[in-house]
């Protein structure tokens, strides 16, 4: 109705300005130019207002222009209080506001939503510009597995990470890469995987992080459990009979003695050999039992117990050592009252494994010192951790040193570190190490 009559107003107004103009001509051309004094001022006044309200039009188009340009959806317009004629128009507006209004509700509900999705996931994820370098989001996940609070652009990861920046910077659309990711002395495996789309004539890379540490310890691990089981079982089939054989073989030799009473040298060298036999296949045969104790733990007692009071246990049971080695031992726990729940028999012996471990290494240091830490990490992990100022160790062997077998000392079984491995991953844990040569060692286990 509203639209009708402004309409009517709009079109009245045309039609009488133009019966105005057409008896202007009329009079102009007979001549009656004193009639023109009354026509004219009507003419003016018609121009002026028709101008005037193709005016006050545009001052609406004009101000509904830059509400959308400035996303100003809120904006009302006063339909009640405006010129007739001009009421449709804002009262379209309105619409088109509220219209533009609920969409924008609608985009910011859907983004928030994928935003919270997103961040609750342990995956990092980031994406930029590949043409600028400028990073359009990251979520928390990243942030925190890289240590960083914000990434201006991808180029200031390089000054962070240079290796990490090159392998996400060389990382093709649709490529998969597993890369070593350090923070805090620690070395994560990630999962590095890329895509890339475009949005308003700008093209994005979209890489995400993935921590496959865990995924790979546990194929790690199955893969060394089931060795060790075939391994195991083929030494102590192939050992028992030998050992078997030998106290059979020694019964008889001595039941036989009185036959070699003029040649007691040979006598002493069969035995000798027997017993050789005998010892060397009990060695092996608890050598085996030994690796078989890393298949027999499956499930773990836990227990709620004070990281205070697992310090105090292992310093007691230590402490003789340490001090006839003249080895310092300090103990740091930032919160006394902090708790883990742990099977506390094997954490102690991963814990004891570890010392022992840093005491051999500090041996030859002038000063030897080590430290046992316990402390909650940057993703609210509870952490404890044994640094020492030994001889340290090279890549190569931290890569090594949690292999089953894998031993740098001349008498070590290799098994210690690889039980203390099993042991945290039970815990749905991980030990990680970070080492330099003349340096010293950090091990920490992360819980």
């Amino acid at each position: 109705m509203i639209f009708k009559n402004s309409q009517w107003r709009t079109i009245s107004r045309v039609i009488f300005l133009l019966i105005t103009l057409t008896l202007t001509a009329f009079l102009i051309v007979n001549g009656r130019y004193i009639f023109l004094t009354v026509v004219l001022p009507v003419v003016l006044f018609q121009v002026l207002d028709i101008f005037k309200f193709m005016k006050k039009a545009q001052d609406e188009v004009d101000q509904f222009v830059e509400s959308v340009h400035y996303r100003d959806f809120s904006r009302y317009f006063d339909v009640k209080h405006a010129p007739i004629e001009l009421q449709p128009l804002r009262k379209g507006f309105n619409e088109i506001n509220s219209t533009f209004k609920v969409i924008s509700k609608e985009r910011e509900t859907q983004y928030q939503y994928l935003q919270k999705i997103l961040e609750l996931v342990d995956t990092g994820i980031l994406s930029y510009e590949t043409h600028t370098g400028e990073v359009a989001w990251m979520n928390e996940s990243l942030k925190k597995m890289l240590g960083i609070p914000y990434l201006k652009t991808i180029q200031s990861m390089e000054k962070r990470d240079a290796q990490l920046f090159q392998e996400v910077h060389s990382l093709k659309p649709g490529e998969n890469k597993v890369v070593s990711v350090y923070r805090d002395k620690n070395n994560t495996k990630t999962l590095l995987s890329a895509t890339a789309f475009q949005t308003d004539g700008h093209m994005f890379k979209l890489i995400a992080f993935q921590n496959v540490n865990e995924a790979l310890d546990e194929n790690e691990a199955r893969a060394w459990q089931k060795l060790l089981s075939v391994m195991t079982h083929e030494i102590m089939n192939s050992v028992a009979p030998i050992s078997s054989l030998a106290d059979t073989l020694k019964n008889r030799l001595q039941n036989a003695m009185q036959h070699f009473d003029h040649q007691p040298a040979t006598v002493e060298d069969l035995e000798l050999g027997i017993n050789t036999i005998k010892r060397r296949s009990e060695g092996l045969l608890k050598f085996a039992e030994t690796y078989r104790n890393l298949n027999k733990i499956t499930s773990p007692n836990l227990k709620k117990v004070y990281i205070r009071d697992l310090f105090e246990n292992l310093h007691h049971l230590m402490q003789p050592t340490l001090e006839k080695k003249n080895i310092e031992l300090e103990i740091i726990l930032m919160d006394p009252n902090m708790t883990l729940e742990v099977d506390t028999n094997l954490i102690e012996q991963v814990l004891i494994n570890l010392l022992v471990n840093g005491i051999e290494a500090v041996k030859d240091a002038e000063k030897p010192r080590i430290i046992l830490s316990g402390f909650t990490n940057s993703i609210s992990k509870p952490v404890i951790s044994i640094t020492d100022n030994g001889i340290g160790m090279t890549a190569a062997v931290m890569e090594n040193i949690f292999i089953p077998f894998f031993s740098t000392k001349k008498n070590g079984s290799g098994i210690g570190l690889s039980l203390c491995k099993q042991i945290m991953m039970l815990h749905k844990g991980n030990i990680q190490v970070h080492s330099e040569e003349g340096v010293g060692s950090v091990f920490n286990l992360q819980f």
